[in-house]
């Protein structure tokens, strides 16, 4: 481990600590938060996801970022998923709910509300379910393709603001890894039981954590580019 790693947790933790031990600052962040839900998503994943993928790229090579990376094309692009993120979650759960209940389980809007539950967890388990199903793999397939993009583009911010060769890119996409690895494996044993935690949470702090997933997905696409080389 480099002086750079010990620099980096270091940063991360006095963050950390912020919130933590300044109520203050917590109380702000519960404010604004509320009253500016999508600007702060949009953030929290321009900022959470971005480090994820700088430790992915630090496994990869050795490197928090070098040139051709893109470090400002790939925080927009995770600042746009953002505000698809918080989207998604409000939809899913209201919607998923809502057929929760017309299947006929009529409390499941008061269990997601009540204390920890086994019924809560099942709702929360489900609300996961349908969004990683239905939004995940989009969300995901998305990302891919402008991640190519901004690497075919030398990373620079000039070259993100050129048109997407959308048939192209899908092409170069290796679909064993996308669907073996991505797909198949950390949807249903990571990011649906991840999720689940997610909707146990207050709904504040729900997007917010799920940008800290961001970072996990930054080592899981390392571990994929690893396996695919």
């Amino acid at each position: 481990m480099r002086k750079i790693d010990f620099l980096t947790i270091l940063i991360v933790g006095a963050l950390v600590s912020l919130f933590i031990f300044i109520p203050e600052i917590n109380n702000v962040y519960k404010t604004y938060n509320a009253e500016h839900g999508m600007i702060m998503s949009f953030f929290k994943f321009a900022i959470l996801a971005t480090f994820g993928e700088m430790i992915g790229l630090r496994i990869r090579t050795g490197y928090y970022n070098k040139p051709g990376f893109g470090l400002i094309p790939r925080a927009l692009v995770w600042g746009l998923i953002g505000l698809t993120i918080k989207m998604a979650f409000t939809i899913f759960n209201t919607g998923t709910i809502q057929f929760l209940e017309y299947l006929g389980m009529h409390n499941a809007t008061g269990l997601l509300n009540e204390s920890l539950s086994w019924g809560k967890i099942f709702v929360a388990f489900c609300i996961s379910s349908t969004l990683n199903i239905i939004y995940a793999p989009v969300m995901m397939t998305f990302h891919k393709i402008t991640d190519m993009h901004i690497v075919n583009n030398g990373g620079t911010i000039a070259g993100f603001f050129r048109p997407l060769k959308m048939g192209e890119l899908m092409e170069q996409i290796n679909w064993k890894v996308q669907w073996n690895f991505v797909f198949k494996k950390t949807i249903p044993l990571f990011w649906i039981p991840a999720h689940t935690i997610t909707f146990l949470l207050p709904a504040d702090y729900r997007v917010l954590f799920a940008a800290i997933l961001g970072i996990v997905l930054g080592v899981l696409l390392a571990i994929a580019a690893l396996k695919k080389s």
